[in-house]
């Protein structure tokens, strides 16, 4: 991998969850190329291990670590783990996320017609037709999972009066998006989140911010954005659009947002912070 600058992380414990992602699997990799000792959280060793047997093929320290982020057990257990594989965790990369398509809705806008289009076709859902127990599992996935990781984790970062916690937002927790509606609430649940634990562990020396994506193409919205045959779906267009880049980012592109701020050397002063990493696509009305 090649960083777009490197900060000293030797010696650094590093968590990420979600790490099996596309987005997050490229933060554990940059981390340990920086030369942090990196816990590599996801649901099962099939996802985990191939961004650990990449950290290990470039002469890095990674741990696969399988657990669920909404149980605390299994994630007392993967803490217990990386503290006798590494030591204390002194950076929290809270990347765990997703949508469910049940908690989606099939339209941007409601008509009273589609009301009744929905008691008749199996593909249209309202926000009425929402599935409730899709949306608690998006807002848990999303908000619990950091939430949950926080308390596991953070207290080590308390006790040697140092540490970094970036949590991972979304450019829907800044504009809520159309069709989205649990996930832009569990992703803005994140973002304030993140301010409010800033606050309360400033004077422990824990530093907490968060980074709010644009649009990257992962394994979840590829086949929402991109056809078959590589081109770019209606939906996508209208977010490249609305994107002053007039593109989707690259992974790599959130590497050095992220090496900013698990750096004291460069953001030290730096908390309670959502960072948009999106294109220009917050900065824009459309207009």
């Amino acid at each position: 991998m090649t960083l777009p600058f490197c900060v000293d992380l030797e010696g650094k414990t590093a968590v990420v969850t979600g790490g099996s992602g596309v987005l997050c699997g490229r933060m554990a990799v940059g981390l340990a190329a920086c030369g942090a000792n990196v816990a590599v959280l996801g649901r099962s060793h099939e996802t985990t291990d191939p961004v650990v047997e990449e950290i290990k093929a470039d002469g890095g320290r990674a741990l696969a670590v399988p657990c669920n982020v909404l149980d605390k057990q299994s994630m007392l257990d993967g803490y217990r783990a990386i503290k006798h594989a590494f030591g204390p965790c002194d950076i929290l990369i809270n990347g765990a996320g997703g949508n469910n398509p049940k908690a989606t809705t099939s339209m941007e806008m409601l008509t009273a017609n589609d009301l009744e289009a929905e008691e008749c076709e199996a593909d249209v859902t309202t926000f009425y037709g929402l599935d409730v127990e899709a949306v608690q599992t998006v807002f848990g996935i999303n908000f619990i999972g950091t939430f949950l990781s926080s308390q596991v984790f953070s207290p080590d970062m308390v006790a040697q009066g140092r540490g970094t916690i970036i949590n991972i937002s979304s450019m829907s927790g800044v504009r809520p998006l159309t069709k989205v509606s649990a996930y832009s609430a569990a992703k803005a649940a994140t973002a304030n989140f993140t301010q409010w634990l800033a606050v309360h562990l400033a004077k422990a020396g824990v530093r907490v911010n968060a980074i709010a994506p644009g649009f990257f193409l992962t394994k979840q919205n590829k086949s929402l954005l991109m056809t078959a045959d590589g081109g770019i779906t209606e939906r996508g267009e209208t977010i490249v659009s609305h994107t002053p880049l007039g593109r989707f980012g690259e992974p790599e592109e959130l590497l050095g947002t992220l090496l900013w701020l698990v750096s004291p050397e460069a953001s030290g002063f730096v908390t309670g912070s959502v960072i948009p990493v999106d294109g220009g696509f917050s900065a824009f009305s459309g207009v």
